[in-house]
């Protein structure tokens, strides 16, 4: 065998993570934004491995848990994509968090355990709420959110012409309201969905200027988030679009805190207000505004995320020396039309930032 990786396979409100808990013995460099980069641009082979098939899936994303390098927190994480590496991300750093916690590899305290968690865009703070022995919800803050155009008119050919908020929250979301298109996001439309989202996103990167205030060098669109009105008794429901033409299965940390800022901006909510995001298959996010903070010349807030977790599986993946798809492949039946481009079959290079 060339490989053997020790994994516990999670899912946060149905959005699936593979933590990498053994078989990796340390990544070269001196910070965890070094290390990420090591494997962006030198190694690639465990990304493959992990989440391309025959292992893998399209909408499988995994964290590979190191020793801190930054003594203020408790571990560190890389976070891996189907098309990219991530600085941060929400669920799955609740993902890490749970299975860092409920395997004992982190110690749980009860009623309530803090952790500090090291991603590559900086430190995480996370606050589980523990019965039993199980973290029954868990909750971090994210990085200032806001929006920065509201309402802006995009021609899509065979669509017509959309109303697009443009907000950042540690990721660039551009929201569009379907339900005047048909929509419900409901499973059953899942494909046309994502489609749907795809056929739009080069519209809106040709038609927006997209440009953070203070860190210049994050202007990527990274989701089309698709909204509706709520069906399982939350406050809204989204679908989350991203590369290379999947669903997000969960509300998404990122999404939740852009569109939590959007509603700020409208002047919807305020400080303290919560917003429960459904997902396409009504699993719930709860985002609250916690506070409020100036980024260059927008109003951003700073939201937290609430959500749940579990364990589904302990795995060991498994690459042999004679294996010739030991690399992983990708096909464009379930992967997208970003296979045939080759964006898959490379480490997507793009800033990171926490989502």
């Amino acid at each position: 065998m060339t490989r053997v990786v020790h994994c516990v396979d999670t899912h946060c409100e149905g959005e699936p993570t593979r933590v990498v808990v053994g078989g990796v013995v340390g990544v070269p460099g001196a910070t965890l934004l070094d290390k990420m980069r090591h494997l962006q641009t030198v190694d690639d082979r465990l990304r493959r491995h992990l989440l391309f098939e025959p292992r893998g899936s399209a909408p499988l994303s995994a964290t590979l848990v190191l020793p801190a390098v930054d003594p203020r927190a408790d571990a560190s994480f890389l976070i891996m994509e189907s098309a990219s590496y991530e600085g941060m991300s929400g669920t799955n750093t609740l993902n890490t968090a749970m299975a860092l916690l409920e395997t004992g590899m982190l110690r749980m305290t009860e009623p309530v355990t803090q952790l500090t968690l090291e991603a590559p865009a900086g430190l995480v703070q996370v606050t589980a709420d523990c019965v039993a022995g199980r973290c029954q919800r868990l909750t971090f803050e994210n990085v200032p959110s806001f929006a920065t155009q509201l309402g802006v008119p995009v021609d899509v050919p065979g669509v017509g012409r959309l109303h697009v908020d443009i907000a950042y929250g540690g990721a660039w979301v551009a929201f569009v309201d379907v339900e005047p298109l048909g929509y419900a996001l409901v499973p059953s439309e899942a494909r046309a969905i994502a489609e749907l989202g795809e056929r739009i996103r080069p519209h809106v990167v040709r038609a927006v200027k997209i440009s953070h205030p203070t860190v210049p060098a994050l202007r990527h669109l990274s989701f089309v988030v698709l909204t509706a009105p709520a069906r399982d008794g939350g406050n809204g429901r989204n679908a989350t679009v991203v590369s290379p033409g999947r669903l997000d299965r969960s509300p998404t940390g990122t999404a939740t805190s852009a569109r939590l800022a959007v509603l700020a901006a409208k002047g919807l909510l305020r400080i303290g207000d919560s917003f429960v995001n459904e997902s396409i298959i009504s699993t719930k996010f709860v985002g609250r505004i916690v506070a409020k903070i100036q980024i260059g010349p927008y109003e951003a807030i700073i939201p937290s995320i609430t959500g749940r977790s579990w364990i589904t599986g302990f795995h060991q993946i498994v690459v042999a020396d004679d294996d010739p798809l030991a690399d992983g492949f990708t096909l464009g039946d379930t992967w997208g039309a970003a296979v045939h481009a080759g964006v898959l079959n490379q480490a997507v290079d793009r800033p990171s930032t926490p989502t």
